[in-house]
């Protein structure tokens, strides 16, 4: 409660106020408190119903936002008295309260996929092929950073999310033309080595269009620069990668991974070609 602004414009306003004493008496209430001059807070913040105060702060370069919240949580654990606690607002809360959920997203988007190309292909064996081949662009996506002192921000999580899908999509279009000369009768060694060979000129075509049209983003400027450049930093890095070594792992995974599937068939000899159908028999009845 506070008396309306005209009732405690000075210190003497608070003769005005009246309060009731043990005897049911209004008495004054500068009969009961004495008024000096002291320094204190213009207002009080709350968080949480307590009394607070807050710190802001920035990571320095070269540390993430979540080392610098480690090393505020490890200095307030050892100099804050007893009674006294902190916690977070604003992006940090947001950032500890979700945690480390990075991994798991990857795992989903990977399951994700995963589950996808089983249902296309039929097989649990053939899709490991081109999951297998993310893993590789992820690679190059850290590696560059690392090497421009990047922070592991959600810009850079988001770009490797998108790495999977464009990573996983080099891989199909050799998976899938391998799976159709294998369906045609070559050997499983040559049905890979044709995909490799024939799908290499689209997968540079659609891999260098989709690096150059984000390299504009790595020398942005202005407002949110720094986001752009995290994200159009990783994604080119993660992409040049899995294209120039994606188009040598892929072939030699899907020959592994399609023998594993063919295990347990009864085996094609080398070089043999794959059971085609049988020719529908056609009989020409001489007349009598």
């Amino acid at each position: 409660m506070q008396a309306e602004p005209q009732f405690r414009a000075n210190a003497g306003s608070i003769s005005s106020i009246y309060v009731r004493n043990s005897a049911g008496e209004m008495v004054p209430l500068n009969t009961l408190t004495k008024i000096k001059p002291g320094l204190g807070a213009d207002f009080i913040q709350r968080f949480n119903t307590n009394r607070e105060v807050e710190i802001f702060g920035q990571n320095a370069p070269g540390y993430s936002t979540g080392q610098a919240i480690a090393a505020m949580q490890d200095v307030a654990r050892k100099t804050l008295p007893p009674g006294y606690g902190f916690g977070w607002s604003g992006t940090a809360y947001q950032e500890v309260a979700v945690g480390n959920t990075q991994m798991i997203i990857f795992a989903l988007s990977l399951l994700l996929v995963f589950l996808a190309l089983a249902g296309q292909y039929e097989s649990w064996y053939i899709p490991l092929a081109v999951i297998m081949g993310v893993p590789v662009g992820v690679f190059g996506a850290f590696l560059s950073v690392l090497l421009w002192r990047l922070d592991n921000n959600v810009y850079v999580q988001i770009a490797l999310i998108m790495l999977i899908g464009l990573a996983a999509k080099n891989a199909i279009l050799i998976v899938e033309y391998a799976r159709e000369r294998r369906a045609h009768g070559e050997s499983i060694r040559q049905a890979a080595s044709d995909a490799a060979r024939l799908r290499f000129r689209p997968i540079l075509m659609t891999s260098f269009a989709f690096i150059i049209g984000v390299i504009p983003l790595m020398f942005a400027s202005g407002a949110g620069a720094a986001s752009r450049h995290s994200l159009g930093s990783t994604v080119f890095a993660g992409m040049l990668t899995a294209t120039a070594f994606g188009i040598f792992f892929t072939p030699t995974l899907y020959e592994v991974w399609q023998h594993m599937a063919e295990r347990g068939k009864k085996p094609a000899a080398e070089g043999e070609k794959a059971p085609q159908k049988p020719a529908v028999e056609q009989r020409v009845r001489e007349p009598v």
